[in-house]
């Protein structure tokens, strides 16, 4: 169980049994979560999810990246039991999530992508509300709530109406909402889309002290590259249903191989053939192109050179190690950047339609 205290610089203090939460990697012990050939096809043979297979590490934050329509939500749909599975097998410690799907219920907390607490309410009223629907306890009903409202930093704000909260503070309301049950595996649907740079910020710390101080195991879906790399022991890259590439971030971005060099042009070209062994063309654009490269800074003369005998004008020209844009890139053969835009608007839109 977690066991709740003030510390001495009046943060929440809280920590895990360690026979309920050991570390990242354990050795000998079962994942938190596992798939195998994890599929969902929907009416008409559209294959959501086609046959993925992962597993979650205990205790570590585990990302699901990919565009809108690439399979994320109808995965954490499934593990959350809120879609059926069409074939395949799913565990979440152990327990077969088909088979007894109550009992996985009472490990996970799920926070999904649109905003989902009530605004006509207080943060508190939320908390309760959530507490009983999750079966918590009468008598632990109270400091469970306190306890997640201060870890949240939100407990001076718990009886004002959360129409008054900012976008922020509502994804942070969302996440205490999500671990009044002391769940041991936390489900993030996209959880900082549409927010802006400081709310992100301080959601990105809340769930980084999740894993550090109660051991708890986040699964996360995303757009969002930066957040990726910053808060993900590993990525799943998933694309149309499958998952194109799985590992650390470093690892990844060190499987793109080389430097990327991006050269804006003066005019249009797009039949512009770069040789090979200058590099490889991972992105054009009519008046932009990126040329994967061993070694960004040395080859920029032999590409000027290049570019010059063809005679096209370079308005300008830089190098950058591989990202995992460029990950995407080169496993998905498409960038998010518009997606990840589009899908910010219609999330600050949903919070702001919640503030009113």
């Amino acid at each position: 169980m977690l066991k709740g205290g003030l510390a001495a610089d009046n943060c929440l203090e809280m920590t895990w049994n360690k026979d309920e939460a050991p570390a990242a990697g354990s050795a000998g012990m079962e994942p938190a979560v596992e798939a195998q050939d994890l599929t969902k096809i929907y009416h008409g043979n559209i294959r959501a999810v086609d046959a993925i297979t992962f597993s979650i590490r205990r205790g570590e934050i585990f990302g699901l990246l990919g565009p809108n329509g690439a399979g994320k939500t109808t995965t954490i749909k499934m593990i959350v039991t809120l879609s059926n599975a069409t074939s395949g097998r799913l565990q979440v410690f152990g327990v077969d999530i088909f088979r007894s799907p109550v009992a996985v219920r009472g490990m996970l907390g799920y926070v999904p992508q649109s905003i989902s607490v009530d605004a006509d309410l207080s943060g508190y009223e939320n908390l309760l509300i959530f507490s009983k629907l999750s079966f918590v306890p009468k008598k632990d009903r109270a400091k469970r709530i306190w306890d997640a409202l201060d870890y949240m930093g939100l407990s001076d704000r718990a009886h004002d109406l959360v129409r008054h909260y900012s976008g922020g503070m509502m994804r942070r309301l969302e996440i205490a909402q999500a671990v009044v049950n002391r769940p041991k595996v936390l489900l993030l649907d996209e959880p900082t889309i549409g927010l802006d740079p400081s709310s992100k910020m301080h959601v990105w710390k809340s769930i980084k002290q999740l894993r550090q101080e109660f051991g708890t195991t986040v699964l996360m879906t995303t757009h969002d590259m930066g957040e990726a790399d910053e808060l993900c022991d590993r990525i799943a890259i998933m694309s149309q249903g499958k998952i194109a590439a799985l590992g650390s971030p470093e690892d990844l971005k060190r499987g793109v191989g080389g430097d990327v060099v991006t050269l804006h042009l003066s005019s249009p070209h797009l039949d512009v053939l770069i040789p090979r062994e200058i590099g490889n063309t991972v992105h054009s654009e009519a008046k932009m192109i990126q040329v994967l490269t061993r070694n960004g800074e040395e080859a920029i003369p032999t590409i000027t050179d290049f570019f010059r005998s063809q005679k096209i004008g370079i308005e300008s020209i830089s190098v950058h190690r591989p990202n995992l844009d460029d990950v995407f890139m080169k496993y998905a053969g498409r960038r998010l950047h518009d997606e990840e835009a589009a899908g910010a608007v219609s999330a600050r839109r949903d919070i702001v339609r919640h503030m009113k």
